[in-house]
């Protein structure tokens, strides 16, 4: 049975202080019956207090990037090295943000995964398409070129240590979120491409990830979709109350 996944991208958001108050409040309020894998991605600054803060908890630590090189003279840039020295045992890699801000393609995305992986990394692999080719209806389009082009180079073995990530960029911080049934149509397209690629078993194991502005509101509904199971969470990350309705309601 494929896992079910909770996981909040706190992007660019809270200091030390704000840090641990809030990895606090989710410690005291996770509900013990909690199923799911719950995790969390600071900044960079705070991974290291969060690994030291969640270690005897139930709650993982993500990172939201990681440099492709082992190492060397790239100022600013954190390596797969420094992460797992740190106890830090999953990545982000190919947000929507880091593609359109930061312009990375799925060639750089690829040699990433590829890094993390031989890290011994979990890799949240993420993409998605924006509202141009939506409209356009080359949705599926995008999303298979994505996955193709950044990830389908990896063995097949490999796929133990991946998380699919769906985003629509469309419905990212706008408070347009994709309805239940179009996520499903857009879940079951991404595990029938990974089934046609590698296989039924591989495309029955590996977690799809929503991560398109997951409320509390909204995310029973969208995780009662037989092909998502579980979500990347943004904004509602950034408060315990919210974050952890979601996580109940997978």
């Amino acid at each position: 049975m494929r896992k079910k996944i909770v996981a909040g991208n706190w992007k660019m958001h809270k200091n030390a202080e704000q840090t641990e108050e809030l990895l606090n409040e989710l410690i005291a309020k996770i509900p013990a019956q909690t199923t799911a894998q719950v995790i969390v991605a600071p900044t960079f600054v705070n991974l290291q207090a969060a690994v030291a803060k969640l270690k005897n908890t139930t709650i993982a630590v993500s990172a939201q990037n990681v440099h492709q090189a082992e190492g060397g003279a790239f100022t600013g840039e954190i390596s797969a090295d420094m992460l797992t020295s740190i106890g830090v045992k999953t990545v982000i890699l190919g947000h929507s943000e880091r593609r359109a801000i930061f312009h990375e393609t799925d060639a750089l995305i690829a040699n990433k995964v590829d890094t993390a992986l031989k890290h011994d990394l979990t890799v949240i692999f993420c993409f998605g398409e924006e509202l141009k080719d939506r409209q356009s209806d080359n949705h599926f389009n995008i999303v298979e070129n994505q996955l193709r082009d950044g990830l389908f180079h990896i063995a097949k073995e490999s796929w133990a240590n991946v998380v699919l990530a769906y985003e629509p960029v469309w419905a990212i911080g706008t408070g347009e979120t994709a309805s239940p049934e179009q996520a499903q149509d857009m879940h079951e397209f991404i595990r029938e491409t990974v089934r046609k690629a590698f296989g039924a078993q591989i495309a029955d194991q590996v977690s799809i990830l929503y991560g398109g502005s997951v409320k509390p509101d909204n995310a029973k509904e969208i995780f009662g979709k037989p092909d998502v199971d579980g979500g990347l969470i943004g904004g509602a990350a950034l408060k315990a109350d919210d974050f952890l309705a979601i996580v109940t309601a997978i």
